[in-house]
């Protein structure tokens, strides 16, 4: 392996915690510079520490651009997630028992909950069910191919893919107007990569340019 092949997975890590954070119902807690992969050297109580591992190094964004603009096509897709006014109220068990969730492994509907298990795979729906999402995590270190639950026949275009993390940017995280569609009944999810799949409903709202 070489220097490049561990950037590139490094990179890949981050994107997917970063996924995984921002997807996720509940407040997500960032701190200012994980979008640029800022570490402070792995030290977590740093606020005494008045040298480079508090320090905000400026080179970051232009160095980590691609994970940058992941992050924040994340938070833009954050902002536009549907969320009705009561929902607002619940808490997070409440919405949670409320939400349609479908769990699979690399096969449908059969879910690896051992502890040794490496992957998962979701169907799940939007809260006002305009839209549905097919989730992939791999964190095995090899490739896995996914089966694909089959696209409603209510759907205006069938499967595209919004999110891969092993893609290099732009190709990492689309917005709608731009994904890719997947014909196929199964995807690959590359070793260590999260993959995101989503189907526009009929009669769904207009999906945000920046979905």
């Amino acid at each position: 392996v070489d220097g490049w092949d561990i950037e590139r997975l490094r990179n890949r890590q981050v994107k997917n915690f970063l996924a995984v954070t921002l997807i996720s119902l509940g407040a997500p807690m960032l701190l200012m510079g994980d979008e640029v992969r800022r570490t402070q050297r792995g030290n977590n109580n740093a606020y005494c520490q008045d040298n480079e591992i508090s320090w905000f190094d400026w080179t970051f964004p232009d160095r980590y651009r691609d994970v940058f603009r992941f992050c924040g096509h994340l938070v833009r897709r954050r902002l536009h997630r549907e969320i009705s006014t009561d929902m607002t109220v619940l808490s997070l068990n409440q919405v949670l028992r409320r939400a349609r969730i479908e769990w699979h492994g690399v096969r449908l509907g059969e879910p690896d909950w051992n502890d040794d298990s490496h992957s998962i795979a979701m169907t799940t729906w939007s809260l006002d069910e305009n839209l549905m999402y097919h989730l992939m995590f791999n964190a095995y270190h090899e490739d896995l191919r996914f089966q694909l639950p089959p696209a409603p026949p209510h759907t205006t275009s069938g499967w595209r893919r919004i999110m891969d993390t092993f893609l290099e940017s732009p190709d990492d995280v689309r917005p709608w107007k731009d994904a890719a569609p997947i014909g196929d009944s199964s995807y690959v999810v590359q070793a260590y990569s999260i993959a995101i799949l989503c189907a526009r409903l009929t009669g769904a709202a207009h999906v945000p340019s920046s979905f």
